[in-house]
């Protein structure tokens, strides 16, 4: 007897046949957020400066996303409001730390405190990011991000020639059956 191929049994289908198989592509990665300055590469000058600007720019975001807790409340969407209300309690959290963190800063550059200064400044920048992630989530709970569009988007759409016509959910009634007649005189 000889063997023609292998009976394969995934997943409670039985297959047979001969198969190759490649490995499958791994899945696309998450674009990486973009990277933080080394803090010991940071002037204390641009330190200090820069953690002015990543509060303000937090600040910005929770006043951003209390309007979209806002806009859910008044449209009375439950779903929407618990969503964006996470969010901006998460975002006042990270704010209460990065302004903890600002004036630890503001102290360790005053004494020339190396360590503590970085520290302090790594973590400001770390909520900035966490901050700007937040307030693009609470846009997705209240659904902005889904119809954001250009006004002047054009879509044009080509079908290619080689495509079967018609509904493909309405195939074509099959062939009518034809019946032969029995023999006139059966055969024996």
């Amino acid at each position: 007897m000889r063997t023609l191929g292998m009976l394969v049994v995934v997943g409670g289908l039985v297959t047979s046949g001969m198969a190759l198989a490649q490995a499958p592509a791994p899945p696309p990665r998450p674009a990486a957020p973009p990277a933080l300055d080394k803090a010991g590469d940071v002037p204390d000058s641009q330190k200090l400066e820069r953690s002015t600007q990543a509060l303000g720019g937090m600040r910005e975001a929770l006043r951003q996303v209390l309007e979209k807790v806002e806009e859910a409340r008044r449209t009375k969407d439950v779903v929407k409001l618990n969503c964006a209300n996470e969010k901006l309690t998460q975002i006042k959290g990270l704010l209460r730390i990065s302004e903890q963190a600002d004036v630890a800063l503001q102290e360790a550059v005053s004494k020339s405190e190396a360590a503590p200064g970085e520290h302090e400044f790594t973590k400001v920048m770390i909520a900035q990011q966490k901050v700007g992630q937040l307030r693009s989530e609470a846009e997705e709970c209240i659904g902005q991000l889904a119809f954001r569009t250009d006004e002047n988007l054009f879509v044009e759409v080509e079908e290619p020639d080689n495509l079967p016509g018609g509904d493909p959910t309405r195939p074509p009634p099959p062939p009518d059956l034809i019946v032969r007649p029995p023999p006139a005189s059966p055969v024996d």
